[in-house]
C-alpha cells in the first residue's frame, strides 16, 4: 500500500554530546539519520532549539538549565517522521561560563577589598581569585602553606583518570570510589584510589606528587592516605604570590592557595578543551565528568554561602579541627571565576570564604 504506516522507522541520532555523568557548556552535537530535515532540542521539558537542518553532522550550542538535567534532540525528516536520542544526568552550566586562557593580572580595587576582608576576620588565610575571562584577580598569603586536609582529594581524582581511558563506567567499583571521594568527602574512598593507583597509600600518594608537580602544584604535598574515622597576555602586574603569614602545624599533608586554584583552574579549562591537563592524558569528556561530581559535592555553606542558587559552585572543601578550607570554580551567566580560601584558627572561616565568593561574583559578573 506504500502508506506512512509501512515505513520504516526513522533511525534515532547518534550523539557525543552531551553525554551522561558529565557537566556541560551547552555544546550538543552528533549525527542525525539520512533524511532529516529539522532538528529539535529539548532541555527538560523546554525547546530550546527548532531549526532547519539536511546535514548528516551537527554541532549547536544551548542554553542550558543549571543543575541536573535532561537532554532530547529530535530529528524530523521529510516525511515527517521523528526520532529521539536522550541524555540522563547532565550537568548543565550557565551560558557563556565556558574559560578563557588569559594570564593572571592583578585587579587592585579587588586586591585591597580582600585584603580588608581577611583582616576583619582574624585568625590566618591564604586567599587566590582569579576571573577566567579576563584573567583579573587579587590573592592575599597565597603562598602560605596550610593542612591540607580534604582539598587534595581532587589531584587524586585527576591522578587517577590519567589512567583511565575515559571515565569509568557508571556502577562501577571506580566510579562509587570517585563519588564517594569527591561528594561526600569519604576517605576510605580516598585510600583505596591511592592504593588502586600504586599499590599502597604511601605510594599512591608519591603518584599524586608528581601530578601535582607535572600541572606546577610545587607547594603541595600528598603524605600517604587518610585517617580513616566513623562519622557521617599580561596588562598589569601579576596577581601576587607571597608569604604574610605562615600557619604553625605538625608536617603532613599541605598546600596553598595559589596551588588549590591552579588545580580548580586546570580541570575547568580541560573540561572546555583547553589547557595543561589534555596534555597529561585526561580527556575533555573525563575533566566534565569530575565537574559533575564537584557540582554535587555535599559540602556547601562556604563559597557558597551567600550566592544564592544562580551560580553553579564547583568546589573541595576540607577541615580539621584547626583549618576550614574552600576551593572551586563558580560558574555564572557569562563567565566563571576561580576561588581558594584556606583558613588557620579562624572563627568565621566559613563567612570569609562566602564573603570573598560574594564579591567576586558580584565583581565579575557585573563584568
Amino acid at each position: 500500500m506504500g502508506s506512512m504506516i509501512d515505513a520504516p522507522a526513522l533511525p534515532p541520532p547518534a550523539l557525543v554530546a552531551p553525554a551522561p555523568r558529565e557537566a556541560s557548556f551547552g555544546i550538543v552535537a552528533g549525527r542525525l539519520p539520512a533524511g532529516t530535515r529539522q532538528i529539535v532540542v529539548r532541555v527538560g521539558e523546554r525547546v530550546v532549539l527548532q531549526v532547519p537542518h539536511r546535514r548528516r553532522s551537527f554541532s549547536v550550542s544551548v542554553p542550558l538549565s543549571s543543575g541536573l538535567t535532561r537532554v532530547r534532540v529530535i530529528a524530523v525528516d521529510g516525511r515527517d517522521r521523528r526520532s529521539t536520542a536522550t541524555v540522563d544526568q547532565v550537568y548543565g552550566l550557565p551560558d557563556g561560563s565556558r574559560p578563557g586562557e588569559r594570564a593572571p593580572r592583578l585587579d587592585p580595587t579587588f586586591q585591597r577589598t580582600l585584603r580588608a576582608l581577611v583582616q576583619q576576620h582574624g585568625g590566618t588565610a591564604g586567599v587566590y581569585v582569579q576571573d577566567l575571562r579576563s584573567g583579573r584577580g587579587a590573592s592575599w598569603n597565597a603562598l602560605a602553606r596550610f593542612p591540607a586536609a580534604s582539598t587534595l582529594k581532587l589531584a587524586i581524582a585527576v591522578t587517577a583518570l590519567r589512567r583511565l581511558d575515559g571515565k569509568p563506567a557508571n556502577g562501577t567499583r571506580l566510579a562509587g570510589l570517585l563519588a564517594r571521594m569527591l561528594t561526600v568527602s569519604d576517605n576510605e574512598a580516598a585510600n583505596e584510589l591511592e592504593v588502586w593507583l600504586a599499590g599502597s597509600t604511601a605510594a599512591g600518594s608519591h603518584v599524586v606528587d608528581e601530578t601535582m608537580r607535572a600541572l606546577g602544584m610545587r607547594d603541595s604535598l600528598m603524605f600517604g592516605g587518610y585517617e580513616v574515622t566513623r562519622r557521617p597576555a599580561v596588562a598589569g602586574p601579576p596577581i601576587p604570590l607571597r608569604v604574610e603569614s605562615q600557619p604553625s602545624f605538625p608536617f603532613g599533608k599541605y598546600t596553598t592557595a595559589a596551588d588549590l586554584a591552579r588545580l580548580a583552574r586546570v580541570v575547568y579549562l580541560a573540561a572546555a578543551g583547553k589547557g595543561p591537563l589534555l596534555r597529561l592524558g585526561v580527556t575533555g569528556s573525563e575533566a566534565r565528568y569530575l565537574l559533575f561530581l564537584l557540582a554535587q559535592t555535599s559540602d556547601h555553606g562556604k563559597l557558597d554561602r551567600f550566592l544564592g542558587g544562580l551560580p553553579v559552585v564547583l568546589h573541595k572543601a576540607g577541615w580539621l579541627p584547626t583549618a576550614r578550607h574552600d576551593s572551586g570554580v563558580v560558574a555564572f551567566r557569562g563567565g566563571a571565576f576561580v576561588a581558594s580560601v584556606l583558613t588557620w584558627r579562624m572563627a568565621t572561616a566559613d563567612e570569609l570564604a562566602g564573603r570573598i565568593a560574594l564579591f567576586a561574583f558580584d565583581r565579575y559578573a557585573a563584568g
